[in-house]
């Protein structure tokens, strides 16, 4: 796993951190993933949340109030309670409390039943986790995912993002999106931010979190400096 940080602007302070699959040779996620085949998702999807709870666990600062973001395959998961039981035993197993971790899906994994992901969503919930789509924009669904249930939070994709201070098309867009979530009462957060003309215009336009090679790169099993608002990288303060 390597881990991306999670920015508040608002706070000026790291928010979270999400857990990214690597391969044992430094592979990104999208090689690790093509090798994964149908039948090996359910435990692959276990084996990366158990490894993303036993690093944060050791890695997150004392008394920060990190969350730590974990991302989820929707078809992989067959039976929502019995998926988390490792969940649940990982984090009892590393004192990490469930309240601190995030569940995202993907809208570029198709749902195939998007009754069984509401579920999922509902499940979670019981439990304390907080839910949100990644890649928002850019996936399958996109709106109508938002009609059956609505995630606490929604992660702009970085299409969306790039060079949004320069294209009135994105600006009507996201503002659009940033109108629907409002009503909705989800948060938003805009990743794969590159520019500080980026992160100011999105700022202004009212978003509170922030993701993206302009605030850290991913660290493999550690946490990078991180970039806060417009300061040099710092270190991370314990």
């Amino acid at each position: 796993m390597a881990f991306q940080p999670i920015y508040d602007a608002v706070d000026e302070r790291v928010w979270g951190y999400e857990a990214l699959v690597r391969g044992l040779s430094g592979e990104g996620a999208p090689e690790v993933l093509s090798r994964i085949l149908p039948d090996q998702r359910y435990r692959f999807d276990q084996d990366c949340r158990v490894k993303a709870i036993e690093l944060a666990s050791r890695l997150f600062p004392a008394g920060e109030d990190l969350k730590l973001s974990i991302n989820f395959m929707p078809n992989a998961v067959y039976e929502p309670a019995a998926c988390l039981r490792a969940t649940l035993r990982a984090a009892a197993r590393c004192s990490f409390p469930t309240s601190a971790i995030m569940f995202e899906f993907t809208e570029n994994e198709e749902v195939e039943d998007t009754a069984h992901l509401t579920n999922i969503i509902t499940e979670y919930r019981k439990h304390g986790f907080t839910t949100a789509i990644d890649d928002f924009g850019a996936g399958h669904a996109g709106l109508g995912l938002l009609v059956d249930f609505q995630p606490d939070l929604m992660k702009l994709d970085m299409k969306l993002v790039r060079g949004i201070d320069g294209s009135p098309a994105r600006q009507a867009v996201v503002s659009g999106v940033l109108g629907i979530a409002g009503e909705l009462g989800i948060t938003v957060l805009a990743e794969g931010v590159e520019t500080e003309a980026e992160y100011l215009f999105l700022k202004a336009a009212g978003i509170r979190l922030f993701q993206g090679y302009w605030f850290a790169t991913p660290a493999f099993e550690d946490l990078p400096p991180v970039r806060l608002g417009s300061v040099p990288a710092i270190g991370v303060v314990a």
